[in-house]
């Protein structure tokens, strides 16, 4: 069973915590520059939403990569950026229709969410439960696919 964060923006205070908690165990530190999620204040609308990279089954980014960079963990279903492998293009990036890979300026790498091995930070540290981590097809991530699917068919 593949499973999926699942993110409700109604319970998002917009604490942090899960910025925190993922730079924390990527980097040792706690930096939410260097998140792979990130939370968006949508200001007008009184609202926080966490987002992050919904782990595409057709994943552009991975498709995209010149060196092949970007590998699938069977386990997971994450789509994981092989950082020795990254020559820090930036195609990636582009080929993202959700931008959630990160371009990190300090080592010249990309950087996306990789599900922390099955056991998102995030996950443990929303106090909230606005972050969830169940099977895929609960979470609406058909939906999502099928939006890009539409948006790559409508760009060419």
């Amino acid at each position: 069973m593949q499973k999926s964060l699942s993110i409700d923006p109604v319970k998002c205070t917009g604490c942090l915590q899960c910025e925190m908690a993922c730079s924390y165990t990527h980097t040792g530190a706690i930096n939410p520059s260097k998140s792979r999620i990130k939370v968006f204040s949508f200001e007008h609308e009184g609202r926080k939403v966490p987002y992050t990279c919904t782990q595409c089954s057709d994943a552009w980014c991975m498709h995209a990569c010149p060196v092949d960079a970007i590998k699938l963990d069977a386990l997971t279903g994450a789509k994981m950026v092989l950082e020795a492998t990254c020559v820090g293009c930036k195609v990636c990036t582009i080929a993202c229709p959700f931008g959630t890979i990160n371009y990190m300026s300090d080592v010249g790498k990309v950087q996306k969410c990789d599900l922390c091995d099955g056991d998102p930070a995030c996950v443990k540290a929303c106090p909230t439960a606005a972050i969830t981590y169940v099977d895929a097809d609960w979470t609406g991530l058909d939906r999502m696919r099928a939006w890009a699917q539409r948006a790559n068919a409508a760009a060419l």
